[in-house]
């Protein structure tokens, strides 16, 4: 009789339906590296302060594709078949797969550069349809502005990034306009995989005076080969991301990417709560952090001005 009650309380449950208010939630980045992984934080961390906890009334489905564009693809399709309330890709690969796979299912792209020159939107004001989200757009004439202060005397910047990656060739164009205009030269040498990266960088060994790498996520995943040619060749290294300072970077000005993925938690959220993901403006993500590396700058034969520690928002010892 126990082992009735028992089967027939299952089938009551399983017939039951879920709570209203149970949603899921589901993100994808092109790869793990510190800054990816907290922008997935934060939004998760916008979730709960919102009142959708995990293992309450939401479920959070997080896959990497670990830099593979073809897994990133499978991954968008997986999640597109499963239906979730809301998708979010984190980066400009996963975003193009993601935005290709489903024109129903809300769509809020995050760390992405250029959303209009990677075709995921038509316009920032009223994307329309079921996408909008969040630009990380660097500052790159801030970035320019900032190795000219910490070393006056530099002419060329050797840019290191994936050739195959539609934000870097964007901040490419950018970075081109604001060196002209500092009177400086750009030397690309790209790398489209990780495994490359390492020899990329040693491309720039005696052909620049820094190396400068964007949010790139193939060279910021391989960082350390980069950062090991920058210390052996005594040739300064500035990045984009500020969680890449930690990492041996000498300095970066950029985003916290954790409030980046608050920010962007905050626009899923009004989606769960009714607002059309189409009518909702795309807008670049707030503020920017000057993190400092003295370690990494010593290493390099680098010292800062104090008009640089000064206004740091962070210092490496």
């Amino acid at each position: 009789m126990r082992s009735l009650l028992i089967a027939l309380a299952a089938t009551v449950a399983l017939a039951l339906p879920a709570r209203a208010d149970d949603v899921t939630v589901a993100v994808t980045a092109i790869v793990e590296h510190p800054a990816l992984d907290a922008v997935r934080d934060g939004v998760k961390e916008a979730l709960a302060a919102a009142g959708y906890k995990e293992g309450e009334n939401l479920t959070f489905l997080y896959e990497s594709a670990q830099g593979n564009p073809a897994t990133a693809a499978q991954i968008a399709r997986q999640f597109a078949g499963e239906g979730p309330n809301v998708i979010v890709p984190i980066s400009t690969p996963s975003a193009q797969a993601v935005v290709s796979s489903t024109r129903d299912i809300p769509v809020v792209f995050t760390a992405v550069s250029d959303p209009l020159g990677a075709q995921l939107i038509k316009e920032m004001d009223k994307p329309g349809g079921n996408v909008t989200g969040l630009s990380d757009l660097s500052p790159v004439a801030e970035h320019v502005a900032l190795i000219k202060e910490i070393l006056p005397n530099t002419k060329s910047i050797g840019y290191l990034y994936n050739s195959g990656e539609a934000n870097s060739v964007s901040l490419l164009a950018v970075l081109k306009t604001e060196a002209e205009k500092a009177g400086l030269t750009v030397v690309e040498s790209a790398a489209t995989k990780s495994a490359e990266v390492q020899g990329a960088a040693r491309a720039l060994v005696g052909r620049a005076d820094v190396i400068y790498i964007p949010t790139d996520n193939t060279i910021i995943s391989a960082l350390e080969g980069a950062v090991a040619v920058a210390e052996e060749a005594k040739l300064p290294l500035f990045t984009a991301d500020t969680d890449s300072v930690s990492r041996g970077a000498v300095a970066a000005l950029g985003f916290n990417y954790h409030d980046v993925g608050k920010q962007t938690g905050d626009i899923v959220v009004r989606i769960l709560k009714g607002e059309n993901p189409g009518d909702i403006a795309v807008k670049v993500a707030a503020g920017t952090d000057l993190v400092i590396n003295k370690a990494a700058a010593a290493k390099m034969g680098v010292t800062f001005p104090e008009s640089v520690t000064g206004r740091a928002t962070r210092v490496i010892e």
